[in-house]
């Protein structure tokens, strides 16, 4: 019966990786109330996304993460975060350069949207770090840098792999802030376009706050039971 369920744990977002609106409201139907929080990136957008994130948000009271990973000059960052704001959405990344992260804090001023740095995109690896002109250094310091930068520069949490995590989550400027972590499958789940991946209860062991999880939800024979399983993994840690 429905009512003698757990409550849904925030910890785990799912990432609605589906074609459109219909889809998500499809899933979101499926998962029930076994989830509350919800990814909506950029590959949605021209798919109603923004819709969607208001249906979800509005009408049935989840959280929404909004992944923009947005960048641009000041002055076109702060207004496109304000613009999103006014729907009180609950995370929006934004890319940890400092000038952008303090942009995006101006434009979320006095509204509950939480700010969220992106260091080092984790499908690079250093020789595309070298052919984008990145400085040299292995790119787990580098991340560890543009993190420390970005929670200098306001930054309400940090977007990271489960490879920097824990050394992030250790800087004494991440006190207070959010690690929130993609790259999360289920022990013995598929690893997809993941490369740097831990298991959930990994993941909360060092220190996340939430993980994102997608394809081994969405793509269950019941999305439902694979939220919980995944649910109950994090509560053993």
């Amino acid at each position: 019966m429905t009512h003698s369920s757990p409550p849904a744990d925030d910890r785990l977002i799912v990432a609605m990786d589906v074609p459109n609106a219909v889809a998500g409201l499809q899933l979101a139907a499926d998962l029930g109330e076994a989830v509350n929080f919800y990814k909506i990136g950029l590959g949605m957008l021209t798919g109603g996304g923004l819709g969607l994130a208001n249906e979800l948000k509005q009408e049935q009271g989840k959280r929404i993460f909004l992944d923009m990973k947005l960048f641009d000059i000041g002055a076109t960052v702060e207004a496109a975060v304000r613009g999103l704001a006014q729907f009180d959405l609950d995370f929006l990344t934004v890319h940890g350069d400092p000038h952008v992260v303090r942009a995006a804090k101006e434009g979320a001023s006095g509204k509950q949207t939480k700010i969220l740095a992106v260091t080092i995109l984790t499908s690079l690896d250093r020789k595309d770090l070298d052919a984008s002109l990145i400085k040299d250094g292995v790119v787990a310091d580098l991340v560890l840098e543009r993190a420390h930068n970005a929670f200098e520069a306001g930054a309400d949490g940090i977007i990271a792999s489960p490879q920097e995590a824990a050394a992030i989550r250790a800087l004494p400027s991440a006190a207070g802030k959010f690690i929130v972590t993609p790259g999360v499958r289920p022990a013995g789940a598929a690893l997809g376009d993941q490369k740097r991946v831990a298991t959930p209860a990994q993941a909360i062991t060092d220190g996340v706050d939430h993980i994102v999880v997608g394809r081994p939800i969405w793509q269950a024979p019941s999305p439902a039971d694979a939220a919980r399983a995944i649910l109950d993994e994090m509560r053993r840690a």
